[in-house]
């Protein structure tokens, strides 16, 4: 699509348009047990706001976004989402992450069941192919697979409902 055939949209039109897709999706999942696989594109949009990334609209890419600013600046992100319903009680894991490619970091963002956000973790390359170095399981090594709950272990948390971006960098290995 050309530029000149997308719709002319400004960024409050955007922000509600994401937050009427937080409301069908929580409503959705409500009523039928199931997500709506809308939970990427909100990850992307609320990363984006909360860590000044610019967003990738190239469906090729393998990188969602590169950083404005500060640590990140220049930095190549994936970001992953993921919904946490208490319901849960499998371990969630984060889509695959692909070593192989060119990326500097990955962002996860942890919604609540009303998929607003809770938490943003960050890690970064160094970090991610140590841990799936270490795995055990060769099968989930190779496909890159990781579990939040590990991510969390390796990662910092970079954002909070609470508090929004932290100030100091939370370190779960050293706090």
């Amino acid at each position: 699509m050309t530029d000149s055939a997308q719709p002319d949209m400004d960024i409050y039109s955007l922000e509600k348009l994401m937050h009427e897709t937080r409301q069908l999706a929580a409503r959705y999942r409500q009523t039928t047990g199931s997500t709506l696989p809308v939970t990427s594109e909100i990850a992307r949009f609320d990363a984006a706001r909360a860590l000044d990334l610019d967003l990738i609209d190239d469906p090729n890419s393998h990188i969602d976004a590169i950083g404005r600013s500060g640590e990140r600046e220049q930095k190549r992100v994936i970001i992953k989402g993921r919904a946490i319903f208490e319901s849960t009680r499998a371990s969630p894991r984060i889509g695959q992450i692909n070593p192989e490619q060119e990326w500097d970091i990955v962002v996860l963002v942890l919604f609540d069941e009303n998929y607003d956000v809770d938490e943003i973790f960050e890690a970064s390359r160094e970090e991610i192919t140590d841990a799936l170095d270490n795995k055990r399981d060769s099968n989930r090594k190779k496909r890159g697979a990781m579990s939040i709950a590990q991510f969390k272990i390796i990662g910092q948390r970079v954002w909070s409902r609470e508090n929004g971006p932290e100030q100091e960098v939370w370190d779960n290995q050293n706090n």
